[in-house]
């Protein structure tokens, strides 16, 4: 087994932890504090080829690999986990999508100009009576002659305000159940299309996060992805990629905390010592950096299989699952390792510790993803 990585690999990640401490740790405080976009920001790094990370050259994108992918949402999260939440939604799920389920014209009229980070891409998936229960989706699509008619609403949506093509999905067929939700596009600007309320969240501020409205919404019939009634299983496949990128968050906020928690250690003096010193710290710190290469070798084993061709289902549930759980417990000890300090908006540790509960929600709660390694393992029992 070969652990290292290529020049291109070590090139990317050095590009996005440069661009992440020029560009980005000089705002965090502000963006965070007052809820602020950095719109500006994730189109920059659209001209860094970063919001078109896995597109191939022939259609405005990157033509990078899972592993450089991995590389740069880690090195973005590890400064601020906002901006790299969005580089995952608008790469995984919005692009992610129309490029593997679309047809080529849909291709090229909307999977360019987002891979060109000349458009922001927002993906629709969770309602008010349907988060882990996606058959509960009540969002709903009818023909009408030459256009389909969409009524309905979707929460928790990143880039619900300021996206310009969303992914949707809604029922075309109620009595197929899973089978009967397709995926739709919508452009920004489509009457009966809108943005609903902002949501005032607890961590990843920075992030745009709302609601988004259909009422009477008419797009074109060509705007259909996919086949008819394959919108939620199509979702499955999009989101073994997009957990990856999730799990690739979580590790660098873990990352950025556990930094954090090394410099201060050795900086904070009590009782005539550094912290550092301290065998307690240390544990800490050991058990920090353990964990965290953990999540990494297991992220890093997912994007490997993935550049590969190969399936990633339970691959990309274990490193989500992990991952995220190990941010969460990486974050907490960076606070108490911070003391009082950590508690206060001076330091980092607040604020990582806030950002990484998201990773054990989004695209997936822990607990759907033990379902799904479960259904996984028991599958491949039953195959034998």
């Amino acid at each position: 087994m070969d652990f290292s990585h290529s020049d291109e690999v070590l090139e990317v990640r050095r590009m996005a932890r440069d661009f992440a401490e020029k560009e980005i740790r000089p705002h965090i405080l502000e963006w965070d504090e007052q809820q602020t976009f950095p719109r500006d920001v994730i189109f920059k790094l659209g001209e860094l080829g970063f919001l078109g990370i896995l597109i191939p050259p022939a259609y405005g994108g990157a033509g990078m690999g899972y592993l450089e992918y991995v590389a740069i949402i880690e090195e973005l999260s590890r400064v601020d986990g906002s901006v790299g939440i969005s580089v995952a939604a608008h790469n995984s799920l919005c692009t992610g999508h129309i490029f593997t389920f679309g047809t080529e014209e849909q291709r090229q009229r909307f999977a360019v100009p987002l891979a060109k980070g000349e458009k922001l891409g927002a993906w629709s998936l969770t309602e008010p009576e349907a988060g882990s229960d996606a058959g509960g989706t009540r969002t709903t699509a009818r023909l009408d002659g030459n256009e389909w008619v969409l009524n309905g609403q979707k929460t928790f949506t990143t880039h619900g305000t300021y996206g310009d093509i969303c992914v949707a999905m809604a029922v075309t067929d109620k009595s197929a159940g899973h089978h009967g939700i397709s995926a739709f596009i919508i452009e920004k600007g489509t009457a009966g299309f809108s943005a609903g309320k902002k949501e005032n969240k607890l961590g990843l501020r920075a992030s745009d996060t709302s609601t988004v409205i259909f009422d009477d919404c008419r797009i074109p019939k060509d705007n259909l992805l996919g086949d008819a009634g394959h919108g939620f299983i199509d979702a499955l496949t999009v989101l073994d990629g997009g957990r990856i990128s999730i799990a690739a968050l979580a590790l660098g906020m873990a990352q950025g905390a556990f930094e954090a928690s090394l410099k201060y250690s050795q900086q904070r003096k009590q009782f005539g010592r550094t912290i550092s010193a301290f065998q307690g710290i240390q544990f800490k710190l050991a058990d920090m950096a353990i964990e965290i290469d953990s999540a990494r070798l297991l992220t890093h084993r997912a994007a490997w299989m993935k550049d590969q061709g190969m399936k990633t289902t339970l691959e990309s549930s274990m490193a989500k699952l992990h991952a995220s759980e190990v941010a969460v417990r990486v974050a907490n000890e960076c606070v108490q390792i911070h003391g009082g300090y950590g508690y206060i908006k001076d330091y980092p540790a607040e604020k990582f510790y806030r950002d990484v509960k998201l990773c054990t929600i989004g695209e997936g709660t822990s607990e759907i993803q033990r379902l799904v390694i479960a259904r996984e393992l028991l599958k491949a029992t039953e195959d034998l």
